[in-house]
């Protein structure tokens, strides 16, 4: 039976008064959840966030990484150097992170199959733009998307992956897919594992529906066959909210 996990991704928030302020009140609200959960937060707090989830169940996640061990990257951050911080889970190929900073199917592989092999989970994240939902191309896309950054991954990897589905149009718009048409392309999503690693191997990757996912809708999100769990932005930046989705 697939956990579901809840990850919060913070984005570009939260001084270190405000990381440990939040945290703290998550800790005081969660209560003994089943639900795994996972904070992504910026790379400046990493350290505080690891130390503030001491003895809880909380996980810590970062944003993004590059895919080289070391090297003239300017600005980067390595894999290694996040496992230093006590990460566990990193996010690849947020759909901002392609539309802002230039990635795509190829460098999103790289970072998945690097992360794979220094035992951080990634949270692989695809998701078709409006245009494409309404030119009737979400299922190619999302195929493309998958196959593209899980080539040359075994299938003996496929249970340290996380798979997040995220329409674009749906992220920080207030739009929201139907929990429906989330759970269809979610279906979809592990029908491609599927046909890639086999029946056995897609009914154990989790895969976390993302856009604008609130407390007042998560439960109905959640309670769809296939989603295991949700890939929260705006709603993981303040406690009740995510405390809401977390308890859903």
């Amino acid at each position: 039976m697939r956990i579901p996990i809840i990850a919060g991704n913070w984005k570009m928030n939260k001084t270190t008064a405000e990381a440990i302020e939040l945290v703290n009140v998550l800790k005081e609200g969660m209560g003994d959840t089943d639900v795994k959960v996972v904070i992504c937060c910026p790379y400046t707090v990493l350290a505080t966030v690891k130390k503030a989830v001491e003895g809880t169940n909380i996980k810590l996640g970062a944003q993004n990484m590059h895919w080289e061990d070391s090297g003239a990257y300017t600005g980067e951050i390595s894999a290694d150097m996040l496992k230093e911080q006590g990460v566990e889970y990193v996010i690849i190929g947020h759909s901002e992170r392609r539309q802002y900073f230039n990635e795509t199917d190829e460098t999103v592989n790289k970072k998945v199959k690097k992360a794979l092999e220094k035992a951080l989970i990634p949270i692989l994240c695809v998701g078709e733009s409006l245009e494409e939902r309404e030119t009737d191309k979400t299922f190619d896309v999302v195929k493309e998307q998958v196959l593209k950054a899980l080539e040359d991954v075994e299938a003996s990897d496929m249970k340290n992956i996380v798979i997040a589905y995220e329409p674009i149009w749906a992220i920080g718009t207030g739009k929201t897919a139907t929990p429906e048409q989330a759970n269809e392309v979610i279906a979809y999503i592990r029908n491609v594992l599927k046909e890639k690693y086999g029946e056995e191997i897609s009914e154990i990757v989790p895969i976390q529906y993302g856009g604008s996912v609130k407390a007042n809708n998560a439960t109905e999100i959640m309670n769809q066959s296939d989603i295991d769990g949700a890939l929260v932005g705006g709603d993981s930046l303040k406690a009740e909210s995510f405390l809401g989705i977390i308890n859903f």
